[in-house]
């Protein structure tokens, strides 16, 4: 490897975002919006996906119930990727494709969000997932690249859908880190208040 292939992956990236930014801005403001109402009216967001985007899903929900960048009460968000005893569980004795699906059956209720991540948008288990909690009345939020895949065809037109429009699944995990970080700020301005230019 030489620093050229090195420089192509930051020039790459930064200009997937710069691109992006337009595109993206409008239907994270809406996730933003669909959250802070969870939140506010006393419901939680459940968040789910496999591999990086498990990762993710993680990190999105330690910066709400711990904290982002300022000091605040903790927010009622869960992991669906991190309890081994029951993914493992539901992964023997059904499949892997209910390992989410039956947690938001057990934990989802009308009103509640669900943050579905693939970057493919084809990740059979989210999917299941996805359709657990439209059958609850939940609204799901779905990060997604290369064209949004199933998950684009099951959204409703109440939820929402952040495709990242490439197709290169490093770059597409890249803008969601950064699309979570927005979501993050964006709860915490909306519910604690602020100047969104800090």
């Amino acid at each position: 490897m030489n620093t050229q292939r090195i420089l192509g992956h930051f020039h790459e990236s930064a200009e997937l975002k710069i691109q992006a930014a337009s595109q993206l801005a409008h239907p994270i403001m809406q996730a933003v919006e669909l959250m802070f109402a969870a939140l506010s009216n006393g419901n939680k967001i459940l968040a789910c996906g496999n591999g990086g985007s498990a990762a993710d899903c993680q990190h999105f929900a330690a910066q709400l119930v711990g904290r982002f960048e300022r000091e605040r009460l903790p927010l009622p968000v869960m992991a669906l990727t991190t309890d081994t005893s029951i993914l493992t569980a539901i992964g023997n004795d059904y499949s892997y494709q209910e390992i989410f699906s039956k947690q938001v059956q057990a934990f989802g209720q009308y009103g509640d969000v669900l943050l579905a991540v693939s970057t493919s948008g084809n990740s059979s288990n989210v999917v299941a997932a996805i359709d657990a909690a439209l059958e609850r009345d939940m609204r799901v939020v779905a990060l997604t690249g290369k064209g949004g895949g199933a998950i684009g065809k099951l959204l409703t037109d109440a939820d929402v859908h952040i495709s990242v429009p490439h197709e290169r699944t490093a770059r597409i995990k890249e803008v969601h880190l950064l699309t979570l970080h927005c979501l993050c700020d964006g709860i915490d301005v909306a519910l604690f208040g602020g100047d969104e230019n800090d």
